[in-house]
């Protein structure tokens, strides 16, 4: 069976393990407003819809929501975030090598993730990942991110794709309404940030291990454009 053309990738929860450090500049903002920190593992359920939604419930989670807050904080999130990206962030188990195998296959390889895009490009060099994407293309470089299919649209053509012969690997249900509202099928890993189990998704597969990705994107493949 034929492995889709064009695959895109979600970031945080998806290739990447990022909570330790979303928590670290999460508690940095709640430190600086005399509340308490929060877990990493309680952070991991709260990533997902991007930095704002991401301070928004570390406040609520920790007491007053104190809306008021949200935007006074971005900067403070966002600065020591940039300064702190990759200190405890990894690569989850398998991903370097389902790059490479998809790369070796010629497919082309992009991100598509809610995270600002210069922070999603830190990301991947600070990981050494330089010339394994296509293209990186975060919240801040569209009108409207994920769900919406224009974020999907928008990476494909940066990267060079066709919405005919593409996947999406995701973790959430965000990364779900992004494919269907663009007609691609999803893949889903059972390891990322969600508040709901994987399999409740509405994904067309979920894999455990990246060394399951492959397998998954060929049962994708059949009927897509050659």
């Amino acid at each position: 069976m034929t492995l889709p053309r064009s695959i895109l990738f979600d970031l945080d929860g998806t290739l990447v393990d990022t909570a330790p450090d979303l928590a670290g500049a999460m508690n940095h903002v709640l430190a600086a407003h005399g509340r308490p920190p929060l877990p990493v593992d309680n952070v991991r359920h709260l990533v997902g819809h991007g930095a704002r939604a991401l301070v928004t419930r570390g406040l609520a989670a920790t007491g007053d929501p104190a809306l008021h807050l949200v935007e006074p904080s971005m900067p403070l999130f966002l600065q020591h975030y940039a300064a702190n990206i990759a200190n405890d962030s990894r690569a989850f188990d398998g991903v370097e090598a389902a790059l490479d195998a998809l790369t070796e296959a010629g497919c082309l390889l992009s991100i598509c993730t809610n995270k600002p895009t210069h922070l999603a490009q830190a990301l991947v060099e600070a990981l050494g990942w330089q010339g394994r994407f296509a293209a990186v293309i975060g919240a801040t470089s569209v009108e409207r991110p994920k769900p919406d299919a224009g974020h999907v649209f928008a990476t494909l053509a940066a990267a060079g794709g066709a919405v005919d012969n593409a996947a999406f690997v995701g973790d959430s249900a965000t990364d779900v309404g992004a494919a269907r509202n663009a007609g691609l099928g999803i893949v889903l890993v059972s390891f990322g940030y969600t508040d709901r189990p994987a399999h409740e998704l509405g994904g067309d597969a979920v894999i455990d291990h990246y060394d399951e990705l492959l397998p998954a994107l060929r049962g994708l493949g059949r009927g897509l454009a050659r």
